[in-house]
Order: C-alpha cells, then structure tokens, then sequence
C-alpha cells in the first residue's frame, strides 16, 4: 500500500464474533442479524466496502461501541447470497487496516467514520532476518500441529511482503481473539513482526509439551504386564476389605440367588456345577459371560412355583360371560375343566383349539379363560415361523444361543401353570432350518410335555400344567399329528343379532372410552347400528365393525372438539350415511328377481361362509363346455358331472337330445379374482344347467349346496352353519341341503333357523322342484317319480369323503 495521506471516510460497520479478517485474506460469513444484513445491503448500494471489526466479547447480541475493537479491516465484498433459513452468505476480501473515528448517527445499521491506516514502507536486513525466523517457528509449528497441512508452509513460504506474511501466518495460528487483534492493531511491520514471533514461539512450547505428555501416556498404556499386576493387587485390597467386586462378585450374589431359589434337586446340582465353572474361568475369557447367562435363565425359570387356580365356577361363568357374548362351546368347554380340575386336584392342562374366521374373538376368549381360572397369560405368535428354533431354542455353542419361545414365555409367565396361547398356529411354515410344527409335537402332547427338552436349557422342563390354547382360522394348513394331539373347538360366524349385542355391550361403549368420550356424548340408534352391520362391514367376526365404531367415535370426537355445544350426537340412518358415506355392500346378495341360468350357491371359506351366483349360458355352437371364474379341479369334474348328468336326463327334463352337438356352454362363476374349489357345488351348476336348457326361472329366495352324482343323487358336504349365516345374511328364504346333513341343523343358532326354511333333499329332482319357480313338463315329473322308485335306498351305493371342515374356497 502506498504511504500517502491517511484518509477517512464514511462506511458501513459490520461487528464479527468469533473471527477475524485481515488483509489480502478471502473468506465467507454468514450474516443474520438484523443491524448487519442491513449494513450489507448498504455496502452493495454504495461501492462494495464495509468495514469488519470484531467483538470483544462473543456472546453479546446487540453490541455497543465499547463492545467493538477500534481497529479492523475495509473489505470488499465479492458475492453475497441469500440462503433458505434467512442468513445471508458473503464472500469478502480484505482490502486495508482502517481505524474507528466516530459513529454516525444511523438507527438502521452501524455507520462510522473510519480512518485508513496503511504500513510503513521499509526495507532492510533485519526485517529479513525477522521474516526468515517467523518462517522457522512456522515450520515447527506444522510439524507439531496436526491442524495445518504441510502445503500451507509452502503457501506461506511464496510471500515477499513482510507484513502480509505477519497477517497470513497469524490466520492459520490457533490463537485467541484478543492475540489476533493485537497483530492486526499493530500497523507497523516490525513491530508486528516481532510479537508474532513471541507467539509462535509460545505455541510452539506448548506443543511440544503435549506432545510429551501423549507420548507419556502410549508408553503407560503399552505396559499391559504391569496393568494385570495392578489389578491382581486390586483383587487382593479388595478381598481384604470386604469388598465383592469384578467375577468374585458375580459368583457370591449367583450363589445368594441360588440358596433363596426353589430348584428341583437335579436342576440345584446343576447350577452349582455351573457356578462352580464361572468361578475358575479367568476374567478376560469369553466363556464367562455364556455360563453367566445360563445360569441366570435356570434360576429365572418357573420350576417349581405355581398360581393356585379359582375352582369357583359361577364367577368363572360369570367372567365368560361379562367378556364374551355366544361362543357357548368354548364356554362350557373352560367349565367342564374347571369342575373335573375340582374334582381331581391334579390333571393334565388340556390343549384346545380354537378355529374360526377373523374377528371372531379367538385370542381374546383365551385371556379370558387366564382370567376366569386366575392364572397368567401368556401369548406367542407363530404366524410365518420357519425356524425349528423358535421353539426348541439354540444349542449353548452358538454364538447369541437363547431359550426358544416356550421357554422365553415360561420366565414371563412366572408360574408353571399360566395359560398359554399359541396364536396363528396354521400360519407357521417349514424351510432349511427345520419344521416348528414338529418341533410343537413334544409340546402339544399330553403325554409327553411333562419333560420337555428345550436345545439351550438341556435339562427336561415340565409343561403339563400348562393350559395351552391355540387359535387357527383354518385346519387343513395345520399338519395331521398336530392337530390329533389338540381338541378342536369351532367358532363360527355371529348371527346380526349376536353382533348387534357384542357392538352394544362390548364394543361401542370400549371405543368411547378410547376416544375419550363419556357413554352420553354419542347415541348410536339401534337402526343405524343394524345398518352399520349389514351395509358397512360383511364379515364373519367382528373386526371390521369394531373399524367402523371407532371411525364413528373419531369423527364424533372431532365434531365436539370443534363444536362443544354439538354434543350429544345422535347417530341415526341419515346421519350414519353423513358420516360414514354411501354404503358399501347391497344388503341381501340374493338376486332381485327370478333369473334363468342364475343360481345361488353357498361356500365355506377361511373367512366364514359366502354366498356366489353360478351363471350358465347356452349359445349355438359345437358342442364346447367353457368354465371360468378361478375353478379348482374339484369344482371342474362337478361342472363336468352336472353336465354329464343333465345329457342323461334330457328326455325326462324336456331338453332337445341334440343339445351337446348344436350349442355351447358356458358356466361362470363371478368375482373371477377369487381362486374357488371343493366338492359342494355339483347341484347348484346343475340346476342352473337345467335352468338355462328348459329356459325355466330360478327362485330368487333359493340357495343351495350339495355335491351331484352321475345317478342324480346329492351328497353331504361340511361347513353347512357357516353357509346357513352367509345366506342369512345375503337375504335368502329357504336352503336346499343334503339330506345327510340334516343332522348339522342343531348347530344353526335358533334365531337363523326360525328365519330360513331348510329342505333336505335326496335327488335332484327334489332339487329341481324347489328351486326351478316353473314346474318341468309333467311327462318329466312323472318320468323321474318312476325312476327314483325304481333306485336303491339313498346312501346304500354312495358315500361322501368331504371332510367336516372343507378345503379353501369350498362350495
């Protein structure tokens, strides 16, 4: 810089915290008070300058004159941005040390008269000699500094101007702000110059001190003989003292555990041994940690403690009752246990099965048995376990080794007698690592589950006592030797009264206390509640009605939060569709009127049972029988049959003989999307077969299910309450069924069969006068009368292998 006449000026002040610009030096600030974002925008109006002068103190917010130092830089500023959060990013360039004359007067930002302050021109021996040993210090500054790269020394070592090199090589020094601000108050080089060299000086020797220090205490660290010799003398103090520290400890309060816990004899002895092991294993050694582990999970098993069950069987009734309205089989099922348990004192826990569709209070039924007999609860899901052992456990060898889930509920539980659910047994699967199912064999058995052997345990465990419940929604995917050691106990579906009960005792009042609103604040009408059932939800259980009432009792919640003076609301029809919006389902799935080759049909599926239209229409063509909608092969060879037996039958029925060569035949199931199978559905495609042929209607009121034989003859199928409520449900008056099923009707609760009219059938001219609303032609009638006679008594040439519960999907 030139030496000419000192000059001032007015300029913009920006106070910087923490930091320190000098010149020749580029860096960015961020800028995001307000005083300093207004002296920028000032700066970029006038000529690109403002003065930057640092704070004495860091924290002060808004700072006075006597918080800024009175030295600082003129820099200009090269780019200013604006970032999302509001601050302000400048790239500025130190141009000139200038000194504070006067603070002007200005509200908006700091404005001041600053005097330019430029150095001394000079140029002789010893300034040279004073750059070279600032350079030196510098040198050993990096080579003890791990802050400064070592290309910054040859940055440095480039500068000819000896006052530039000050303010460089005092940048890159961690200094304190005061330290800096000396150097930059210190407008004459050689004097700059020389207390730089105090300061490099300084820092050098306290580096060089922590280094020695760090060196000092690698060298401590190293010395891992003299460490163990330290610890063994603390062991020694310690055990003279009194004290119980490091694996010493762990022993004597394993042991404590041990004396207060009530193991069987074989199970004491054992963990004694173990401990005796903990004891001898050196510190440091991995092993330790494993005993320790097992011998805290046999003292924290249950082996001998027990909960004492509450034989009163009125309370237990009442319990089941209060919590649970139908299910009177799994109900009377828990009573019988109770009263044999008061008579024996000592009996085996039975395993129960629980089977039904989803929502139909499976897992809740079981913690109210744990809470009727008094015992724990205790709950495992088994849905998509593959692994063998999740059940069994791991063998102690394997690294993280654990208790399988049996175990690990037997510790939870805390009583050896608690109840324990298996949920979701018929989800569990098989791969590489073995079959869970089989491992369940040992622990599903009566017989043998008194010495259970989990892999990470070893030692038999007895689970005898336990009341074990499992749920399933469907048996077939459950395998054979398990479901022999289980007793099977089906929930079927709820009639509409017996969810218009359970929404009215259990589940409406539990959702307004979830929503936080008192029992007054919502009246749902017993119409719109029956509505909610049969528009909004279709379903075997419960589950989506409950979706429903709480959808009710948010909206409620939100309309009184909102509005207070709103409540109570009253839920009625009007209000419901407001609310809830357009109905989902059409209430009764029963056809609007007679139709020609359209028949109802009843299935069975993993979710309770469904009614489904079977279509038949007859085309000219060649003779080509088409079927779709997702058809097993099951259903196929019934539509096969149907077919088959209707070309026998043409004569009586008044069909064209031709039929078969003139025209085709296309049988469709709708809801194509749905894989449909089993062996129910043979009458129901042949009466719409017929139907379609004879040009004859179908009764709208009608359903039906049944398997056909090639003789005409209609065989029992399984699933038949499930089919009764599906067809309550749908809207349907009167069912067709097997006659051999006749002795299933006492399964339909009273209330569906009061309402639907059941007609055992034997043939399927039995069938095809109930169903058909227009009789065949009286030749045929008369026809198929002399033929029936003319067979062997029904059932004396064929028998049905359908099973009680049908497959998936089953018709």
């Amino acid at each position: 810089m030139g030496s000419g006449k000192p000059k001032s000026r007015s300029i913009p002040l920006l106070p910087l915290r923490g930091l320190l610009v000098y010149p020749s030096m580029v860096l960015h600030l961020d800028v995001g008070r307000e005083k300093s974002v207004k002296a920028l925008e000032q700066c970029m109006i006038d000529d690109h300058m403002i003065l930057l002068c640092s704070q004495s103190e860091i924290n002060i917010e808004e700072p006075t004159q006597d918080d800024i130092y009175k030295i600082g830089t003129i820099a200009k500023v090269r780019q200013m941005l604006k970032l999302p959060n509001g601050t302000i990013r400048v790239l500025v360039e130190g141009v000139m040390r200038a000194e504070i004359e006067q603070y002007l007067p200005n509200e908006n930002f700091y404005e001041v008269l600053a005097r330019e302050l430029h150095e001394g021109k000079t140029n002789d021996s010893e300034l040279d000699a004073l750059m070279r040993a600032v350079l030196s210090q510098f040198e050993h500054y990096i080579n003890l500094s791990k802050k400064v790269t070592p290309e910054t020394m040859a940055a440095v070592a480039d500068i000819e101007q000896p006052g530039r090199l000050a303010d460089v090589i005092t940048s890159h020094l961690s200094l304190k702000i005061k330290d800096k601000q000396d150097i930059l108050e210190t407008v004459e080089v050689r004097p700059r110059l020389e207390k730089l060299l105090d300061l490099l000086n300084n820092e050098r020797e306290v580096l060089e001190l922590e280094r020695q220090i760090s060196q000092r205490v690698k060298k401590q660290m190293e010395k891992t003989q003299k460490e163990y010799y330290l610890r063994e003398q603390m062991k020694a103090i310690q055990k003279e003292l009194g004290e119980k520290e490091g694996r010493a400890g762990e022993v004597e309060e394993l042991r404590n555990q041990l004396a207060e816990a009530e193991l069987p004899e074989k199970i004491h002895a054992k963990v004694e041994k173990e401990i005796d092991r903990l004891e001898k294993m050196p510190a440091a050694s991995a092993e330790g940690g494993v005993i320790r582990n097992y011998v805290e999970w046999l003292l924290a098993l249950p082996w001998s403690k027990m909960t004492e069950d509450d034989l009163d069987i009125a309370k237990a009734e009442a319990i089941l009752e209060e919590e649970h309205y139908g299910l009177d089989k799994p109900k009377e099922r828990v009573l019988e246990y109770l009263a044999v348990q008061k008579l024996v004192k000592k009996m085996k826990g039975p395993i129960l099965c629980l089977v039904g569709a989803p929502g139909v209070g499976k897992t809740s039924l079981a913690r109210s048995i744990a809470k009727s007999l008094g015992r724990e609860f205790v709950r495992i899901s088994l849905g998509g376990v593959r692994d063998e052992a999740e059940i069994r456990g791991h063998r102690r060898t394997y690294v993280g080794a654990m208790p399988g889930r049996i175990i690990q509920g037997m510790k939870s539980a805390g009583t050896q007698n608690p109840v324990f659910l298996l949920d979701e047994i018929d989800k569990m699967a098989m791969d590489f690592r073995g079959d869970p199912a089989s491992a369940l064999l040992e622990v599903l058995d009566p017989e043998q589950n008194n010495t259970f052997s989990d892999h990470y345990v070893e030692m038999p465990f007895d689970l005898s006592n336990v009341m074990f419940v499992t749920t399933a929604n469907v048996v077939h995917n459950i395998p054979r030797p398990l479901l022999d050691r289980m007793e099977l106990i089906s929930i079927p579906g709820y009639t509409e009264l017996e969810k218009e009960q359970i929404a009215e005792r259990h589940l409406l009042p539990k959702q307004k206390r979830d929503h936080g609103l008192e029992p007054e604040q919502l009246d749902v009408k017993p119409e719109a509640l029956r509505s909610l059932i049969r528009e909004y939800t279709r379903e075997s259980g419960v589950r989506n009605m409950e979706q429903q009432l709480a959808s009710l009792c948010r909206k409620a919640a939100k309309a009184i939060v909102t509005n207070p003076d709103v409540a109570p609301i009253v839920v009625d029809l009007p209000k419901l569709k407001e609310l809830l919006g357009p109905p989902r389902f059409r209430f009764g799935m029963a056809e609007l009127e007679d139709q020609i080759g359209a028949v109802t049909g009843l299935a069975w599926t993993e979710v309770g049972g469904d009614t489904l239209v079977i279509e038949v229409t007859v085309m000219p063509g060649t003779g080509k029988l088409t079927l779709t909608g997702q058809l097993g092969d099951v259903m196929k060879e019934s539509a096969q049959a149907a077919f088959s037996y209707t070309r026998s039958r043409v004569k009586e029925l008044g069909i064209d003989p031709q039929f078969h060569e003139k025209n085709d035949v296309h049988i469709h199931i709708p809801e194509g999307a749905i894989p449909k199978d089993g062996p129910s559905a043979g009458i129901t495609l042949a009466t719409a077969l017929i139907s379609a042929l004879t040009n004859l209607r179908v009764s709208r009121e009608v359903a039906m299910t049944g398997e056909i034989t090639l003789r005409g003859r209609v065989l029992p199928i399984g699933g038949l309450k499930e089919k009764s409520l599906a067809a309550h449900r749908a809207g349907i008056r009167k069912i067709l069924l097997p006659k051999d099923n006749e002795r299933d009707l006492k399964d339909i609760p009273e209330s569906v069969r009061n309402e639907l009219t059941f007609v055992p059938v034997a043939h399927m001219d039995e069938v095809l006068r109930h169903a058909l609303s227009d009789p065949l032609p009286a030749q045929a009638a008369n026809s198929a009368e002399e033929e029936r006679n003319d067979m062997p008594p029904l059932g004396a040439a064929a028998e049905s292998d359908a099973e009680d519960v049908p497959p998936l999907g089953t018709h």
